[in-house]
């Protein structure tokens, strides 16, 4: 593999250089994040056209790579654990939710929830946004009861 370097610059964009070409907005991404968790990572330019994918990244990627590679894929995928549902709304199909997590406040859009709402145990969710961007119910019993009601009017 040719030589790389990923980094942030200025701090929040990543960046990559590989070989003699540079990237100034990196993005990446699992392409099959449920299915093959830790395999075919894409690395994307800003347009969103693939740069290349790595099959192996812990195996493939140097070390200083990897670790970058996995503190932004934490940070893209994993937007909190879910501690209260405050709203969810169903829609032609979509799915609008407004939760509070242990980072704060979000709203996402959930579309096809029999795909994109996946029961890992019978009481552990994981809801995967329109963008990817996934969010975890680890335990629904410990949710209030109006977080509840609406989990199961909406799931």
């Amino acid at each position: 593999m040719e030589e790389m370097k990923l980094f942030y610059a200025p701090e929040g964009r990543l960046r990559l250089t590989k070989g003699n070409r540079s990237y100034t907005d990196v993005k990446l991404a699992w392409a099959s994040p449920l299915s093959f968790p830790d395999r075919y990572l894409a690395f994307m330019n800003g347009k969103g056209h693939e740069i290349f994918m790595v099959t192996d990244p812990r195996a493939e990627l140097p070390t200083d790579v990897w670790e970058v590679a996995m503190r932004e894929i934490q940070r893209r995928y994993l937007n909190g654990v879910i501690e209260k549902i405050v709203d969810a709304k169903t829609e032609f199909g979509s799915t609008y939710w407004k939760v509070l997590t242990d980072r704060g406040q979000k709203e996402f859009i959930t579309q096809s929830l029999s795909e994109n709402a996946q029961w890992l145990s019978p009481t552990y969710l994981l809801l995967a946004d329109v963008d990817g961007n996934r969010y975890e119910i680890q335990n629904t019993e410990v949710l209030d009861e109006r977080s509840r009601a609406l989990l199961t009017v909406t799931v």
